[in-house]
């Protein structure tokens, strides 16, 4: 029996073609994704629960696959697929400026850095080590949950400098919750992370708080002041 639905996907894959996603209403991108786990039922209606409880397209993709599930006509393929989404969308986007990167201004800085927290549902602390030109040689993830071992932490960043033979870094991590204002313990672990950097001559350059596709850079804020 013909599918009586694929008049209408070979529209949407020609316009796709045609024009890319910019000008997709969120529906019909969405629809279009389902294709590749739905081959035969019309997912635009599916499209439409999914935008409906979580409210953007962008929440789909962040949304639990659990919580994904209970969305009517989302099988265990579909919601495997839709959770892929924001972790290849992050492994693309960290690949694409990867290594050699110029990153000599705080804006540069921490939109390179909105990339690598997409899709990060808990806590994540990232150091980025840089030469004297600023270009990125070693980005690593130095630990999940909170920024509350401060000693722990800079003893695998000191490790970690001396390995690469970085002249600068930047410490990064995000706020799963709320805005991306530094806590009080934020402010203490960046202290204490210059000062231990600079016994060894290295600059902490800035310590970025993400938070969605919103970011705080410390330096700016004046935080990281000479000692």
């Amino acid at each position: 029996m013909p599918n009586m639905h694929s008049g209408h996907r070979q529209r949407l894959k020609d316009r796709f073609f045609q024009e890319g996603l910019d000008h997709f209403p969120p529906h019909n991108a969405l629809e279009l994704l389902l294709f590749l786990s739905i081959p035969r039922d019309d997912t635009n209606p599916i499209a439409h629960r999914l935008l409906q409880r979580f409210g953007s397209i962008s929440n789909v993709f962040e949304a639990p696959r659990e919580e994904l599930l209970k969305v009517e006509g989302v099988g265990p393929q579909t919601a495997f697929m839709i959770s892929l989404i924001a972790h290849m969308t992050r492994y693309y986007l960290t690949d694409k400026y990867s290594v050699g990167t110029i990153l000599d201004t705080p804006e540069k800085i921490g939109e390179f850095l909105k990339a690598m927290f997409i899709g990060k549902n808990n806590e994540h602390v990232y150091l980025l080590c840089l030469d004297k030109k600023s270009k990125l040689l070693h980005c690593e993830l130095l630990m999940e949950g909170t920024l509350d071992s401060a000693q722990v932490t800079i003893r695998r960043i000191v490790e970690t400098v001396m390995r690469v033979s970085a002249s600068s870094v930047v410490l990064a991590h995000n706020h799963t919750q709320g805005f991306a204002v530094p806590s009080k313990a934020d402010v203490q672990t960046t202290v204490a992370v210059k000062k231990a950097l600079a016994l060894l001559s290295i600059e902490l350059l800035d310590h970025i708080i993400v938070a969605r596709d919103d970011y705080v850079s410390l330096a700016q804020s004046g935080a990281l002041v000479e000692f």
